[in-house]
């Protein structure tokens, strides 16, 4: 089991410990998703064939730089709150809520379907998150997530246009 969200130093930040510790958890469980969720996007990236391979190839790409900045974000937040940020490949992946990337996807549709399915569950923890946040008093987190679903949301409009053929 990974270890739990620890404190790690003080903080002026002005929310109630009790709060910072359950947005710092929350932040964190988004870390392993979001770390999660650039590796399987590697994954299609390195594996994509066919004769979408090279615009998807830059996708692919583009989607991954997109998740590794919401990764630093999550993880600087978790930061800012004064705990530790749990960023490892280890606790990603047991704490991510992705299912695993399906290893037999070689076609650019089989990718962009996976992609999408992902994208959609990352983008829906994360409208949650702005809520939970909020409702925490944390402005600044629900904010960052705010920063987060917009990407996520637009890259997985990119995706799903790639699905449509009428």
């Amino acid at each position: 089991m990974a270890q739990a969200t620890t404190y790690t130093h003080r903080t002026r930040v002005a929310l109630p410990e009790g709060a910072r510790l359950e947005i710092a958890q929350l932040l964190n469980g988004s870390l392993a998703t979001a770390l999660d969720l650039k590796t399987q996007i590697k994954q299609a990236h390195w594996n994509v064939a066919g004769p979408e391979f090279y615009s998807l190839h830059l996708l692919f790409d583009k989607l991954a730089d997109d998740a590794e900045e919401a990764v630093d974000l999550l993880a600087e937040r978790v930061l800012q709150l004064g705990y530790t940020a749990l960023g490892t490949a280890r606790i990603a992946a047991e704490r991510s809520i992705l299912g695993e990337y399906p290893h037999h996807a070689i076609d650019g549709r089989a990718h962009v379907e996976a992609l999408a399915e992902r994208l959609a569950i990352f983008g829906n923890h994360v409208r949650e998150a702005i809520a939970k946040t909020a409702e925490l008093g944390d402005a600044t987190t629900s904010d960052l997530y705010t920063e987060i679903s917009r990407a996520a949301d637009k890259n997985l409009w990119m995706l799903e246009a790639h699905l449509r053929t009428a």
